[in-house]
């Protein structure tokens, strides 16, 4: 099966760490992108939590356009829900900062729980390796 892995080309295209290993992969090599207990066995709540994190992600890519430099990794930790995020500089920091309050005030009103972003940021889109 190869559905959602990178084609091998000429060496010239750039990929970053999350597209440079195989769907297989998650778990071995990678780590996931959300990381909660309602993947247990005979927990309630797993559809509940797939489709908060679909809604958190295109939230977080709309608020902070063309600013992401990798893919967004969600963390549940008891009730605080913890958002890691690697962004290009392409924004002032007085922004950044704005729009940081704004999606933990507006997240955390939605989901009525605490919202933490952790966010790094680089001057350009990190390259793993060219394939």
């Amino acid at each position: 099966n190869r559905a959602a892995r990178i084609r091998v080309g000429k060496g010239d295209k750039p990929v970053t760490y999350e597209q440079a290993y195989h769907p297989h992969d998650i778990g071995h090599r990678k780590g996931w992108l959300s990381q909660h207990t309602s993947n247990l066995q005979s927990e309630d709540g797993a559809a509940e939590r797939v489709v908060e994190d679909v809604f958190v992600r295109r939230f977080m890519y709309g608020t902070f356009h063309g600013c992401l430099a990798d893919e967004v990794v969600i963390k549940r930790r008891g009730n605080l829900l913890v958002i890691c995020a690697v962004m290009i500089q392409k924004l002032l920091p007085s922004k950044f900062y704005f729009l940081i309050g704004y999606t933990e005030e507006l997240l955390s009103h939605f989901y009525k729980c605490p919202v933490k972003i952790e966010m790094q940021t680089v001057e350009e889109k990190v390259v793993y390796k060219y394939l």
